[in-house]
């Protein structure tokens, strides 16, 4: 691809790609220093995790119609400004409950910055040069995720957490130079106009149930207003089922829902993101507060999981040619699972090469499995229809891997009150491990409802 100003503006797409996904994989070797610099439960800080979770699935849907309507180069800029400033709060943060808000706000950027950023790449590019600008962009997420849990467990292990977060500064503050310099100034001239009430029911209906969720056990607030704010959650997120139904132009179309691929891909699919979506949060604790791992060490084994979705890239087009959508999202299904579930055998005295190993086969099945699920979205979805199938694909995706890491917490809460302990051990990571791997397990009815030939057009392009 020449150096034209659209190659350019792709570049800086990249790199702020790779901002928001290391970022989202360095904090997690870095939560049990926080913990006790907050004078707080390792467990608890489940809450740091899923309030940037909550704030992505919240502003996703309205960052297409933002672009449009104020133009996509300044809500871009606007984005990284306000993950930067996000950033900076993080790392000045005084108490969990300022880091919580804090992510929040961060989020918020990140939001906005990867859907407006494929806005830009779009129309910056030809159709015949799209194919080889988007896989310069998944190489942000090739490299970040085994970057960053080797940064951040250095970082926090031989300097301070709290400098993970200045990371952002000066590589945002680049991204709003080049990106005023070198991006085109696009919007639509009719946006069409915006399902207000459908955003703040979904929006506010998803922070409190999810908020709700991992505030469970927290210590933070009660049990009972925790258990409120989700029960209160869920009824907002029904009276917005009722207001979709009703609304031409919903925020999150569910009528999609219909299309039987795109179904299992969401909402089946969402049962394995819950138990991929929890092992992040888990596997840190369980390496340094279970077995006493420094955070680097810890780092350079979880970085094992992004690792064996690098292997397994080779064989997606093949195995999906041969055995098809269903076969693979069924067994493989199992597979992850199984995975997962293994995690919990990590107990005092396991060699770290099996440990290792264990996580990078993880990682493999797993990175299987959201590649396929993330294909077969769009296998039956009209082209009028993708940008809606988008949203509401990205929204679901988010709140389950939010809703794993909240059931993890719970289930590694509950069975530290049963046996009494008041520091982790190993013994109590093994039921959340299984629980989650049981999730992933919950897909699988509905992959098999899924025909033969599901995807098949799919899997054929992707081999050709």
């Amino acid at each position: 691809m020449p150096l034209t100003p659209a190659y350019i503006s792709t570049l800086i797409v990249a790199c702020a790609f790779f901002m928001e996904s290391a970022d989202a994989n360095i904090l997690v070797t870095a939560l049990p220093s926080m913990a006790r610099d907050f004078h707080a439960d390792p467990v608890v800080l489940k809450i740091a995790i899923a309030s940037y979770v909550v704030s992505l699935g919240v502003f996703i849907p309205i960052c297409g119609w933002l672009a449009d309507r104020f133009n996509a180069r300044s809500v871009f800029r606007t984005a990284i400004g306000i993950f930067v400033a996000g950033s900076l709060l993080c790392a000045c943060s005084p108490s969990l409950y300022f880091l919580t808000i804090a992510r929040f706000l961060q989020g918020i950027g990140g939001a906005m910055m990867v859907p407006v950023g494929r806005i830009i790449v779009v129309r910056a590019l030809p159709k015949n040069e799209f194919l080889r600008a988007m896989n310069l962009l998944s190489v942000t997420w090739i490299v970040a995720p085994i970057m960053a849990p080797l940064l951040g467990g250095f970082i926090t292990t031989y300097l301070h957490w709290r400098l993970i977060f200045f990371i952002n500064v000066p590589l945002g503050l680049l991204g709003i130079y080049l990106a005023s310099r070198h991006i085109a100034n696009t919007r639509e001239p009719h946006p069409g106009p915006l399902d207000w009430l459908g955003f703040m029911l979904s929006g506010s209906g998803a922070t409190l149930m999810l908020t709700g969720l991992s505030l469970i056990g927290s210590q933070i607030i009660g049990d009972r207003t925790a258990w409120e704010m989700t029960i209160a959650g869920a009824l907002l997120l029904w009276l917005y089922v009722l207001h979709a139904r009703r609304t031409a132009s919903p925020v999150l179309e569910l009528r999609l829902f219909q299309v039987p691929t795109f179904r299992a891909s969401v909402l089946g699919g969402s049962l394995f993101r819950m138990g991929f979506g929890a092992v992040p949060f888990l596997l840190p604790l369980l390496l340094q507060e279970g077995l006493g791992m420094t955070a680097f060490r810890s780092g350079l084994i979880t970085c094992a999981s992004a690792v064996g979705s690098l292997f397994m890239r080779p064989f997606v087009s093949t195995t999906l040619s041969r055995l098809g959508f269903r076969t693979v999202l069924v067994y493989n299904a199992g597979f992850s699972g199984i995975a997962i579930a293994l995690c919990g055998s990590f107990f005092s005295g396991v060699s770290s090469l099996y440990i290792w190993l264990v996580v990078l086969v993880g990682g493999f099945f797993s990175a299987l499995q959201f590649t396929c699920l993330n294909s077969l979205i769009y296998a039956d979805i009209r082209h009028q229809d993708a940008g809606r199938a988008t949203s509401l694909g990205s929204v679901v995706q988010q709140m389950s891997l939010g809703l794993g890491v909240a059931i993890g917490g719970i289930v590694l809460q509950f069975t530290r009150t049963v046996t009494g302990h008041t520091h982790v051990m190993p013994s109590d990571f093994w039921p959340a491990f299984l629980v989650i791997g049981l999730l992933s397990f919950g897909s699988i009815p509905f992959m098999r409802h899924l025909s033969a030939n599901a995807g098949d057009e799919v899997a054929r392009r992707s081999r050709s």
